[in-house]
């Protein structure tokens, strides 16, 4: 180590200094192998439980890694944190207001004020009690050095950032509570990178999860009709038919209609929201987002809602019926009028109450229930992602049975009045012939593409995000 201590010298570490410092780098060298890699430190930061954000260990490690093995040796770490040091004690002192030395509850809730972001008295507790190691309810500088040491940014602000922004993950359906952005971001414009990055992570995985999707759309409309269809023979009759380029039918109009959705759907919350807070401050609680986000996705889907008409036919389409969207919108219109692009339009609105809310309501629990058990820890990637996945999930086996409904009204040419061409028709008639479990046909290819759709999309949107210039520092 004597070389280390030689090259040490240029940060002026007393021996007390390099003692802690060896201390923390023993900590983070999991395999005691004398140097840190990537997984060494994603493992010693979840052991610790210290927060982190996407890309943190490669952005560490771009940044202080100077001869690029791959590993942090001790001068190079010792160099970071007196690097970082400086940065966290910088910004410790714009937020320690009265310069007595510590950081209480009201000059957090002022710092974020400064920087555009409301947070209400409450949070800022939640978010000092995860550094407060003395109960005093008052951050010292030796509980913020600790916490905040391995962090990517000296910035706490960045860390409720990635806490607010982490669950924009598309799996194909309509995700009804869109994301809230700061003032900051809404002034500067860097919303709108969230949403291209969203956007394109949801083409991604719809387009990869699209086999999956078309499946469940046949079930929903044929599955009375074959009863003893199933997975496999239901790809079988799609490539029968149509080869393997059927298998992704109505997958192209459920690409394009993603930008004027979620474009639609972000005004509307945003406009919507503002009318909630009305002249104060305040942060939206989980009802007024709840209500907001419906709101929002009742406009947006009014507004697009004859491309989901037009997905569905085009996913239903037999070899040639069809040249393309414009053929299929034109041949629609008509034989069958302009009002056949609002079929379902009844069933698709009554499910985004019970989804939305289920889905805001069992993410939200799950989150809180992690961060009691974990000290209140932030959640990692992996939790937040398996708490998204299963809210989804449970809004979707509340709301299946209106989707399904909506599915086959939009499947149905007009063909004059039946007691099948109404929703409750429709209800009765699934009743009589298959009983409940047909109101949920169709839901096991359903279920079958959210694990890869969640994966795919949330890959993509961190790639995306870094090509876009959105930093989690």
């Amino acid at each position: 180590m004597a070389s280390d201590n030689n090259n040490n010298n240029d940060f002026e570490i007393t021996p007390e200094e390099e003692k802690s410092l060896h201390e923390l780098f023993l900590k983070l060298d999991m395999n005691k192998d004398g140097k840190i890699d990537m997984n060494d430190l994603t493992k010693a930061m979840e052991t610790m439980q210290l927060p982190q954000v996407p890309g943190h260990a490669k952005h560490f490690f771009e940044k202080y890694d100077k001869d690029n093995d791959g590993q942090i040796n001790f001068t190079e770490f010792v160099k970071y944190v007196k690097e970082h040091e400086r940065d966290l004690m910088s910004y410790f002192k714009k937020i320690d207001t009265n310069s007595d030395g510590f950081v209480d509850v009201g000059e957090i809730v002022e710092t974020f004020k400064k920087l555009g972001v409301h947070v209400e008295r409450s949070e800022a507790e939640r978010l000092l009690k995860r550094m407060d190691t003395d109960g005093t309810l008052k951050i010292d500088w030796n509980e913020w050095r600790q916490y905040l040491i391995l962090t990517p940014s000296q910035s706490i602000h960045d860390i409720l950032h990635y806490w607010r922004h982490s669950s924009i993950i598309d799996i194909g359906e309509n995700g009804l509570v869109p994301d809230d952005f700061t003032e900051t971001e809404l002034k500067t414009g860097m919303w709108w990178r969230h949403l291209v990055a969203g956007g394109v992570a949801g083409a991604v995985s719809r387009t990869c999860t699209a086999p999956l999707d078309r499946l469940k759309v046949l079930f929903q409309v044929h599955g009375s009709s074959r009863k003893n269809m199933t997975i496999a023979s239901g790809f079988k009759h799609m490539l029968e038919e149509g080869g393997f380029k059927s298998l992704w039918r109505g997958n192209g109009i459920n690409v394009i209609k993603i930008a004027p959705e979620s474009a639609i759907k972000f005004m509307a919350y945003e406009q919507i929201k503002a009318i909630f807070k009305g002249d104060s401050n305040k942060e939206l609680g989980v009802i007024e987002r709840l209500l907001s986000g419906s709101a929002a996705g009742a406009i947006s889907q009014t507004t697009i809602y004859p491309m989901e008409v037009l997905k569905t036919r085009l996913a239903l389409r037999k070899t040639g019926q069809y040249s393309g969207i414009f053929d299929c919108a034109r041949k629609v219109a008509k034989h069958e009028g302009l009002g056949s692009f609002y079929r379902g339009y009844i069933p698709n609105l009554l499910g985004i109450i019970p989804y939305a809310g289920i889905d805001l309501a069992i993410y939200e629990t799950l989150k809180k229930l992690y961060m009691q058990k974990n000290k209140n820890k932030d959640p990692g990637i992996m939790a937040l992602l398996v708490c998204g996945t299963v809210s989804s999930t449970c809004g979707q086996l509340t709301s299946y049975p209106l989707a399904l409904v909506r599915t086959r009204l939009q499947a149905q040419a007009q063909t004059g009045s039946t007691s099948k061409d109404t929703m409750s028709g429709i209800f009765k008639h699934i009743l009589k012939h298959d009983g409940p479990k047909g109101l949920y046909r169709g839901i096991a290819p359903n279920f079958l593409k959210v694990a890869p759709a969640v994966s795919i999309s949330y890959v993509v949107y961190e790639r995306m995000r870094t090509a876009l210039g959105i930093r989690p520092t």
